[in-house]
Parts: structure tokens; sequence; C-alpha cells
């Protein structure tokens, strides 16, 4: 099914609008709206590749609006995100167990969480706001935000740079396999969260 957001249509608007198309569709999938991420800068490495666009450029553009995108999201969630989390954690003793569990996790392996949330479609625009509803300090999130985008834009452009019309065959099969990367993403952070809870109860006891 054809529709305004299909590889072919992206790397049209790509030539057209050049680099700000690139950094309008990056900060908005950040932002949590459904713009396959990988895609357009999939499509904006093949645009680069036919010497239309520059890959440094593309690079870059693609970079600073995934770390602007990025920092929003963490903005919001420091200055609303964490009274939402109090108030439903203030409503039941059940919340309040399970908010203090998880604000445990997250402080423990909240840097590895930035990082690798960016390459997970799907988790990639909660991190930010997370991290700031956690209270997580600004400069660390930054850090690892910047590392985690730096990794993924400058990959992510390569392979759209050096796979020339084979591009639009990757982007579909990412799309595709979005929905099972979530999944898999969800079971492995439920699996994560429940063996240190289990860890910590048992350090407990132990101590």
């Amino acid at each position: 099914m054809h529709h305004a957001l299909d590889p072919n249509s992206i790397a049209q608007v790509i030539e057209t609008w050049g680099y700000v198309a690139i950094f309008v569709f990056v900060f908005a999938g950040n932002l949590g709206l459904p713009v396959p991420e990988e895609s357009v800068v999939l499509a904006a490495g093949f645009v680069a590749g036919r010497a239309i666009l520059s890959l440094k450029a593309v690079i870059l553009v693609a970079f600073l609006s995934a770390v602007v995108g990025d920092n929003f999201g963490y903005m919001l969630g420091r200055t609303g995100g964490r009274q939402v989390l109090l108030r439903a954690a203030g409503s039941s003793n059940w919340l309040r167990c399970r908010y203090l569990r998880f604000k445990s996790f997250f402080e423990a392996h909240g840097n590895k969480t930035i990082f690798l949330a960016r390459f997970v479609a799907g988790l990639r625009f909660v991190a930010g706001p997370m991290a700031g509803a956690m209270r997580m300090p600004f400069w660390r999130f930054f850090g690892w935000n910047i590392c985690g985008a730096a990794v993924w834009c400058t990959a992510v452009a390569y392979l759209g740079f050096f796979l020339g019309d084979e591009w639009e065959t990757v982007a579909r099969q990412f799309h595709a396999a979005v929905p099972w990367v979530m999944l898999g993403a969800a079971v492995l952070v439920a699996a994560v969260y429940t063996l240190h809870t289990r860890y910590r109860a048992a350090s407990r006891i132990e101590s």
C-alpha cells in the first residue's frame, strides 16, 4: 500500500527539501510521532550516494536533530513527567512499590538504557522523557545521548549510502521488523527488571 511515508516518497521529499526534511523527520520521530526514522536516514544516505547531498552533512544534520529531539523529550519528562509518575505512585501502595523498583533499576542501568534505546524503534522516544522523569543528571543523559545518536546516525547513513538502489528493500524490512523488535525489547526489559528485583530481594535477605 502506498502512503505518504513509504520509502520512495521519503526519498523524494529529501531530494526536494534536503537537510531541512532530514531534520524535521528525525526530530518528529524522536518526539514519538509515527515517522520511520531508519527509513529517513537510509534514504538520506542513498541520496548522498547519488551526489545530491553530502554524506557528512547528512550525518551531522541527523545527529543534531536526534540529540535535540531527545533533549526536548528529557525536558518534558523533567518538568511534567515526574509529577505524573509521583501522582500515579501515590494512588496505591502497589503502584508506589513498582515505581520505586523501576526508579532503582533506571538509576542502576540508565546509562545503558539511553545508549541502547537509540537502536530500538519504539523505545527511542521513551528514553528521554523517562530519563527526565527519573531525574537522571542532565549532563550524564546528554553524554550517553550523544554517543548513541552519533553511532546510530553514522551507521544508518553509511548503510543507505552503500546499499544504493537496495536501500528501499532494507527500509521495508526495518519497518516490518519494528513490532517484533519492540516486543523483544519489552520482553528483555521485563526479564532484566525481574532479575534485578530478585537480586535486590536476595541481597536484603542475606544482609
